[in-house]
């Protein structure tokens, strides 16, 4: 009899601002920190400013930098989107991102890491878990936001006081990894969409 082995969860961390001096890459590397503390989950991040992403569909999927970003999706078993919110909602760079695939997505469960001013970037999540039902993918409840993050990491991007951001990411990570072992699972067993 076969007994069966559990690897760890393998989640892309997808890092979602391409703006100079943005602000998104503390916050990711604070995440993945987090995510690390967990032998069960291994961390992939997939950086939209490293990414070529003009948003011609074909002649941009041959750009080295975009091949390596599908890559890290199409292999990923869950996702985590670190966001600002621009305007009410989520930069265009992340759009482009996500339009530019499609199975990479579907039957994977999304969380998220949200930051901006007072709504703590809440306003981009929302928009985000329609697009997201859409590709098949299924999005997590619960979320980790920061509101007015600037002030809240130290030089070395740790927050500078216990905080509830990393019970909120705890919470998260443990709904993340229920529904990417689930569906893992279930993709093994039957291919989605077949």
């Amino acid at each position: 009899m076969s007994e069966h082995v559990q690897t760890a969860l393998r989640v892309a961390v997808v890092v979602g601002s391409t703006r100079e001096g943005r602000f998104g890459p503390t916050v990711a590397d604070w995440f993945v920190r987090q995510a690390e503390l967990r032998d069960a989950i291994d961390v992939d991040v997939v950086d939209t400013g490293q990414v070529e992403l003009s948003h011609t569909f074909g002649a941009a999927t041959e750009h080295p930098s975009l091949a390596a970003a599908t890559e890290k999706l199409a292999r990923a078993d869950a996702f985590v989107v670190v966001t600002p919110e621009y305007n009410h909602s989520y930069p265009g760079s992340l759009k482009n991102l996500i339009d530019l695939h499609h199975s990479e997505w579907q039957a994977k469960p999304v969380g998220f890491v949200s930051y901006g001013g007072i709504s703590g970037g809440l306003r981009a999540v929302e928009h985000l878990r329609p697009v997201f039902a859409e590709l098949h993918a299924v999005t997590v409840r619960d979320s980790v936001a920061f509101p007015n993050p600037w002030g809240r990491f130290d030089a070395d991007g740790a927050l500078s006081a216990p905080d509830e951001a990393e019970a909120a990411a705890a919470v998260m990570l443990d709904q993340l990894s229920w529904w990417g072992e689930a569906l893992r699972t279930a993709r093994a067993v039957r291919p989605y969409g077949k």
